[in-house]
């Protein structure tokens, strides 16, 4: 659209993301929010810690938790540049953060509307309400970016 920008928490996320591939990570960040106000933020990490659970979702969701001292996260908003694999999608469950964003689809990786769609399992004890495709241009040109690079 003409004059459309993106809210500031995907630009943020978006910026992350671009941090993430200037350290070697895969380029994913990600940012909590609940009012309107930025609780917590984070990228990719799991080479920097040595840590396959590093991902930008599960740093962020910790980092969240730990500032408002609640593991549930109910009236927090996560906004992602990618489509969350299946273990960021259980922590978005656990934490039952109330709405998800994501930029690219991940159709290899993801389980929001791909592989496992881990919020339509008649399992899932929480579904966040959730919108796919906001700043996705960017976060798949980033995503391209850093694997062309690579190979």
């Amino acid at each position: 659209m003409p004059g459309w920008t993106l809210p500031q928490p995907m630009q943020r996320a978006l910026d992350l993301a671009a941090q993430s591939a200037a350290a070697g990570e895969v380029p994913v960040g990600a940012v909590v929010t609940r009012a309107g106000e930025v609780i917590a933020e984070a990228h990719n990490m799991p080479r920097e810690n040595h840590d396959p659970t590093a991902h930008a979702e599960i740093l962020a969701i910790r980092r969240a938790a730990q500032a408002l001292g609640d593991e549930r996260l109910t009236d927090c908003e996560l906004w992602v540049t990618l489509e969350p694999c299946a273990m960021c999608a259980g922590a978005i469950v656990h934490a039952r953060i109330g709405k998800l964003y994501y930029g690219a689809s991940d159709p290899k990786g993801g389980a929001v509307e791909h592989g496992a769609r881990v919020f339509e399992q008649k399992q899932c004890l929480h579904r966040p309400e959730v919108y796919a495709g906001m700043g996705e241009a960017r976060a798949a040109e980033l995503l391209r970016g850093f694997f062309k690079a690579r190979r």
